[in-house]
């Protein structure tokens, strides 16, 4: 993997300072992706279509105020590698714009890697969540088990025990499993977490737990290109550094845009407009 320093492209200002590009409406960040609308399509499957990735990053970026103080580069960034993925973020869980100290980094979910697995037609897999009070049975060896039945406090973030996950190549006669207590995957996430409390698993617990048990039984599987990807991309997130797709292999560094709009068309000294209220923003595109 490249070790080469990521580009961040800054912009003078009237004191001469260096200041990151931010965007703080949703009308100025559509604009700023409708100009590079040609690369998001490049790297999109035939299924998506840049329109919708960009309204989606757009209404991820309307509902959330700390997105709002995010670098425009880093979010088209983060769109991009959502979109070499085949990713949409903010559905359905297939993964998210996180924002952390003015930059988006894009985190593929657990629903997001299964759909990836799934899609290679080789093998399946999934997830789940034990609570206090479910009944839970876990063995290892050359048949293992897993048993789960939900109790009274299934769904309750606050009452997670384990989380497991499940993968079948098929054709197979047994399945991959992993399970792990909470202390387990929270002492794994103190291990690799560098951003502190602002590291989204405080925010999305079950999600989180879901994932680490998944990416551990995704190890034994079949994987296509962009399962891998994926797979790098999230270990990435857990570290804080900033990747990119770069013909097909994920290298550090940050992508720029074709068409990087510079101070006459977002003036840095312009005061910033309250957010739009509303979560869709169809008009814009």
């Amino acid at each position: 993997m490249s070790n080469a320093k990521p580009y961040k492209p800054k912009y003078e200002d009237r004191q001469g300072q260096q200041t990151a590009l931010t965007l703080s409406t949703p009308k100025e960040l559509a604009g700023f992706l409708i100009k590079s609308k040609t690369s998001i399509a490049a790297a999109l499957p035939a299924h998506l279509n840049p329109d919708r990735m960009i309204r989606l990053a757009v209404t991820c970026f309307s509902q959330n105020p700390a997105l709002q103080r995010c670098s425009a580069v880093s979010i088209f960034s983060s769109l991009l590698i959502a979109s070499q993925l085949g990713l949409e973020p903010g559905v359905a869980g297939q993964g998210y714009l996180i924002p952390y100290k003015g930059k988006c980094t894009f985190v593929p979910g657990w629903q997001g890697l299964v759909g990836l697995l799934n899609n290679t037609g080789r093998a399946t897999a999934w997830t789940g969540v034990v609570y206090e009070g479910d009944h839970f049975q876990f063995e290892l060896g050359a048949y293992p088990i897993l048993r789960h039945v939900p109790g009274i406090n299934y769904g309750d973030e606050d009452k997670m025990t384990w989380a497991y996950a499940c993968a079948r190549v098929n054709g197979a006669e047994t399945p991959v499993i992993e399970a792990w207590p909470m202390e387990r995957i929270w002492r794994h996430r103190d291990a690799h977490n560098e951003v502190g409390e602002k590291h989204y698993s405080y925010k999305n617990p079950e999600m989180y737990a879901r994932k680490v048990v998944l990416l551990q039984v995704l190890k034994y599987m079949p994987k296509s290109v962009e399962v891998a990807n994926a797979i790098e991309v999230s270990h990435a997130a857990e570290t804080g550094r900033i990747v990119k797709i770069d013909d097909g292999v994920v290298i550090d560094g940050e992508i720029v845009p074709e068409d990087d709009p510079g101070m006459d068309d977002y003036p840095l000294d312009r005061q910033d407009q309250a957010p739009a209220s509303e979560p869709s923003t169809p008009n814009l595109l």
